[in-house]
């Protein structure tokens, strides 16, 4: 591809997924969903007009990266300690249901092979949060008790996804299921976060120290992204995947992670913020060519819309997304209404989820049908929650406390 090409495909690429993301905004819809949408119409799917070719599988894989970096840097670990084992109940059973139903449905009732059930359980367990904090937000709820509850809820459920991708990761590169390179991965994770962690963190403190000094402007955008770089290849050269790198690196910048030692390399504050800052453009920048990429990799015109298979899979798929995230919710001691509530806000998927799902078709786990469902799962349940909860918020809102969790 000639580089006049590439410039004009890449311009296009980035109007459309901002065109797109703020119609659906506008729509009270997550932007995630027409920037996947901006990818079905300029891909095989509707015109035509972009192929995903390397350089653009590229720039998603850094969007990847960099959108996993800022979930780790939202990441914060006091939230799960100062709301208890409400947050926690509803966070593993909202992460091991949807994965058992998700893979035994998957794997013994519709046949399929061991590793594809596994990245479809997977990929059910993700919950995006982002999308609602935002309806929290804007109903000022998320001070209230399910709004701590489901914000301390999804810290744990962001470090176990990270951690279920390395172990999905591991087995496609090891060509199938093991317990013991299992069991290696989780070894590898757990050195390297307690190695990386607190060395992003001194290296942030030097990164302050020269930006007090420097007369340059964009030293901490150029320094904070070569950090999660860095981190990226140095997480694949321990054998887990480059985005567990952008997570770690996020997670030590993070103004609301501690270490057990840490006094001695507290981040300052205002650095923090000024990371948070300068950071969020960059971002912005490169996450919605990889949501844009999601849709480019669709070839709805190879699926057979009327096999029964695509329609049996997606319709269970979706009923085992929701159910998996209520029952966790169902399972502590709060009224009905708050226990309905954290529900719904448990089950958008997301970015997160088509991360799993974007690995799987990667890799060539999943073949094109079954992304296409996984997909179709990921798009309704991000699309129908925050409509649902504001309805819920309408018509019960008053019937729900307002005092935050103990």
């Amino acid at each position: 591809m000639e580089a006049h090409t590439f410039f004009l495909i890449l311009m296009g690429i980035l109007l459309t997924a901002r065109l797109f993301g703020e119609l659906a905004s506008r729509l009270q819809m997550p932007p995630v969903i027409g920037e996947l949408l901006a990818g079905i119409v300029l891909g095989p799917s509707l015109l035509g007009w972009i192929e995903p070719t390397e350089i653009i599988k590229l720039l998603a894989e850094i969007g990847i990266i960099l959108l996993l970096f800022e979930v780790g840097l939202e990441t914060d670990v006091r939230r799960l300690i100062s709301t208890g084992t409400k947050s926690v109940t509803v966070a593993i059973m909202g992460f091991l249901l949807p994965f058992i139903f998700g893979f035994a449905i998957s794997h013994w009732m519709l046949g399929l092979e061991l590793l594809p059930a596994l990245f479809i359980g997977g990929t059910l367990t993700a919950t995006s949060i982002g999308i609602t904090v935002r309806v929290l937000a804007d109903l000022k709820r998320q001070n209230a008790t399910e709004g701590q509850i489901v914000l301390g809820a999804a810290v744990m459920d962001d470090i176990l996804g990270v951690v279920l991708l390395a172990l999905l990761y591991e087995f496609v590169i090891g060509g199938g299921v093991s317990i013991i390179n299992a069991g290696k991965v989780l070894l590898f994770i757990c050195i390297f976060f307690m190695l990386a962690t607190p060395a992003a963190k001194l290296l942030s403190l030097l990164i302050h120290r020269f930006n007090t000094d420097t007369e340059i402007p964009g030293l901490i955008p150029t320094s904070i992204v070569a950090l999660v770089l860095f981190f990226a290849w140095l997480s694949h050269a321990v054998g887990a995947p480059e985005l567990l790198g952008g997570f770690a690196a996020g997670l030590a910048l993070s103004r609301r992670f501690f270490l057990p030692f840490g006094i001695a390399i507290r981040t300052d504050a205002y650095f923090a913020k000024s990371v948070e800052e300068q950071m969020k453009p960059i971002i912005h920048l490169f996450t919605p060519i990889f949501f844009v990429m999601v849709g480019l990799s669709l070839s709805l015109h190879e699926i057979d819309w009327s096999s029964p298979f695509i329609w049996t899979f997606s319709i269970s798929m979706t009923f085992i997304a929701i159910l998996g995230k209520f029952i966790g919710a169902l399972l502590i001691r709060e009224s009905w209404y708050t226990r309905m509530i954290i529900g719904m806000a448990m089950v958008p998927r997301g970015e997160v989820g088509l991360i799993f799902a974007e690995l799987g078709r990667v890799s060539g786990v999943l073949n094109n049908e079954v992304y296409a469902g996984m997909v179709m799962v990921i798009a309704l349940t991000t699309l129908l929650p925050p409509f649902a909860m504001k309805l819920f918020y309408r018509r019960f809102g008053s019937r729900m406390p307002i005092s935050k969790t103990d």
